[in-house]
This record gives structure tokens, sequence and C-alpha cells, in this order.
């Protein structure tokens, strides 16, 4: 099959995706989207209640709602109290959690087939019902505070949050997700409410389920569900608009960060501005990523930890949202063999982009990604996710047999050509740890 367009015009859909499983979409009048894919045989169910609203969407006085909203949305309703909730799911013995990205919030939750009417009557509580109680959101902001310093105490979380800034400057991308002590402390119950009633109305909210699901039943709980909470799904709208998917123009934020840090290991990243979401490298940058840094058979693995042992933790990696996106290296190391392991990282990158890869590296890596693909979708929660990215990010589902017909056409070119153009970007370097900054001075 080729792709499959989801337009916001067109109320309904269904076909027969890769493994005989059954992709179907509707639009409800006030604008719900659901999305299920029935997989023959299943006898689990992943469902979850999205809004593509993330930590990008907010402004000034609003910092950290998102955030502050998935945390608040578990602690109880007009029917349920926090307990009850966590009690509904472990009775069936389910699991349920939530999500808050840059790009799009999800509450989520895997069960057995026949507590599907459960799950959607309780993320449909939580979602559309919650108190958020004023005692309740002071107690939460302590938690998520701890949880930031938890996030501080761990130098590659400060690493990659720092990395972000570094390349994207002051992009929304750039800022943290869970918001800054600085943020969360600022942030009053009546912004995360105004946040939530502006971003968590039907036409922003996506139902999608993954395997023993039959779309009209699902329909139909999440109708009982939502208007039972009180939500007119009578009433007529459009579903919110997608983002734009082309490149922001970005001005690195700094070509240059040490975070000081009396640690053991040095925490390095090295990297540039990346593909966004839709960019049609990416499959090229899927290979790129496998042969530099995405494995144990990786030249960086395979250079800089297995030859010199010099590193236990060594990959790359690309990020891409919808309009901006970082590529990076990473490598942590003792802090004397700092400056060894950066050049070697950036050595290896470059001979990618003058002398390009071996065809029996570019067959490796499309078996990799190939089996990593088939093993992948076995997942419930994976092909719920899929679902998700395609009417969130870019309208357009893509199977397994579509994205391995994507992956084997890449060619050794289109890896070389993908390594000089990033190669030349401006570059940025962050490094935690007990470093100086004239250890990079000659990389930058």
């Amino acid at each position: 099959m080729s792709e499959i367009l989801f337009p916001l015009d067109q109320n309904d859909l269904s076909f027969t995706a890769s493994g005989g499983s059954t992709v179907r979409r509707t639009i409800l009048p006030s604008g719900v989207r659901v999305l299920t894919e029935h997989m023959p045989g299943a006898q689990s169910v992943s469902i979850s209640f999205s809004v593509a609203v993330g930590s990008r969407d907010e402004t000034d006085g609003h910092h950290g709602s998102t955030h502050f909203l998935e945390h608040l949305l578990f602690k109880g309703t007009k029917k349920r109290t926090a307990l009850d909730i966590a009690v509904a799911f472990d009775s069936v013995g389910g699991s349920s959690n939530a999500s808050t990205g840059k790009e799009h919030t999800s509450y989520y939750a895997r069960v057995q087939d026949s507590a599907l009417p459960l799950a959607v009557d309780v993320i449909g509580d939580m979602l559309t019902s919650s108190l958020i109680d004023a005692k309740e959101f002071e107690n939460e902001r302590t938690v998520i505070l701890e949880e930031l310093a938890m996030n501080d105490d761990d130098p590659q979380d400060v690493a990659h949050e720092a990395f972000a800034e570094a390349v994207l400057g002051d992009h929304a991308l750039g800022r943290p997700i869970g918001g800054t002590n600085e943020t969360i402390t600022a942030v009053t119950r009546d912004a995360v409410w105004a946040h939530y009633q502006a971003n968590y109305r039907p036409q922003d909210l996506v139902i999608a389920a993954a395997g023993g699901v039959e779309h009209g039943a699902l329909i139909q709980l999440v109708e009982n569900a939502l208007v039972e909470a009180g939500w007119d799904l009578n009433k007529p709208a459009t579903p919110v608009e997608r983002r734009l998917l082309e490149p922001a123009k970005i001005s690195r934020g700094t070509a240059l960060k040490v975070i000081k840090r009396p640690i053991a290991q040095a925490n390095v990243l090295l990297g540039m501005q990346g593909l966004v979401a839709d960019d049609e490298r990416r499959y090229a940058m899927g290979i790129l990523n496998t042969v530099l840094g995405g494995g144990m058979s990786s030249r960086m693995f395979q250079e800089i930890r297995e030859k010199r042992g010099l590193a236990y933790s060594v990959y790359s990696f690309n990020q891409g949202y919808s309009d901006a996106a970082y590529f990076g290296l990473y490598a942590g190391c003792s802090p004397a063999k700092t400056a060894e392991v950066t050049k070697l990282m950036v050595a290896e990158f470059e001979k990618i982009a003058t002398d390009g890869i071996r065809e029996d590296e570019l067959e490796l890596a499309k078996g990799n990604i190939s089996g990593s693909l088939a093993l992948k979708y076995e997942s419930t929660m994976a092909r719920m996710n899929r679902l998700i990215s395609a009417e969130i990010v870019n309208g357009e589902f893509f199977d397994l047999d579509d994205s391995l017909r994507h992956v084997h056409s890449v060619t050794l070119a289109d890896v070389q050509n993908l390594a000089k153009d990033l190669v030349a970007r401006e570059r940025s370097i962050v490094a935690v740890g007990d470093v100086e900054e004239s250890t990079f001075s000659a990389f930058i």
C-alpha cells in the first residue's frame, strides 16, 4: 500500500494495513477524532486521549502549565479520587500513565480488551472533569519541584536540556518540557486552569486505540464518557489545524556551554540543527544515525569504547519536531579523556561526510532498522503511538511496509550528502562535569 492521508475535512476513513490489521478514523461533529487499529488475535488494547499542546505552546505566565496539568489530571475528578483512579486500573491488571512532550500531551492506558470500557470511562473522566483542587495544586507543585531536582541530579539529563537550548536558542522547542524551578514556583492555579480551558476542547482531542478494539464500539464508549462529563458533542467544530511542517529560522543559542559539576564523568554533547519531522531525508538520517552511533556495531561505539576503552556510553541521535530539530553525538567519559573523546566523535562524523559509508554498513543498517521496526510494531502501544503521530504531526499514515520501502530506498550518496549538510551547520557543544571550556576550543 502507499501512504494514507488523514485530511481534517474527511470524517470517515478505513483501510487494511500490512499484517492484516484494519485502521479506521472518524471525526465526530464536535471535532473529536477517533482512530483505531484492530489487530486480529490481540487480547489487549492500548488507548490514549491526546491533545496537540506541549511545552512549546506555553506563553508568559503559563510556563510549566502543560506538565502541571499532566500531574493534576490524576489527582481526582467530580466522581473519583486519586486513589479511585489508581485502583480502577490495578483492579483489571492494567497500567496507566501520561506523557508531556514539546508538541503534544497524552493520557494513556494498556488493558485487557474486556476492560476497554473502564479505561475509556476513567481517562475520559480525568480529561474532562478533573477538579484541579487548590490544595492538590500546591501539593503537586512540591512534587514537580522534586521531580525537577531529581532530573538536575542526573548530569546526562542536564546535558540534554542544555543542548536543546544551545542548538535552538530562544525557539520555544529549546525550553525544558517540565519547566524550571522558577516557572513552576511562579505559575498560578488560575494560569494552569486557563491553559486547560484553551487547549482541552473537543476539537483538540485525539483518541487512538490499537489491539483488540472495535471502532464502532469505541466511538460509542467515547461519546458516552464525554457526554456524561457535560461536553456538547452536537456542537459543530472543526479539528484544530496541524502545525506547519517546515523548518523555522533559528539562531543558535550558544557555541559552547560548560556546566561545572564535581562528578567522576564528563557528559559531552556535540551537534547542530537536525531534520524536522517530515523531512524527506529522515530515512537517510536513520541510516546515518545507525552507522555513526546507533548501536554496538556503530563507528563511534567501536572506535571509542571497543578499540580504545574511553567511554561506557556513546551514541548519536536526531530529535525532530514540526519546525525544528537537533542532531547530536554523546559520550560520557573521564574528564581527563574528554578532549580525546570529543576529537574522535568529530572525526568519525566528518569521515562519513568526506568518504561516505561502505555498502556493507548500508546493508547492516537497513537490516537493523527493518528488524527493529518489525519488532516494535508487535506492540499495541507502538501502534497506538503511530496513530497519534499520523493524526497530530503530519496527517499521513505509514504502515510497516511503507516504512521499510523508504528505508530500503536509501543510497550511499543519500547518507553522505546528509552528513555533508549536517557537518557544515553551526555546531554547539555542551559539557557537564569537571572540565574546562578550553578543552573544547579546537572543536567549535
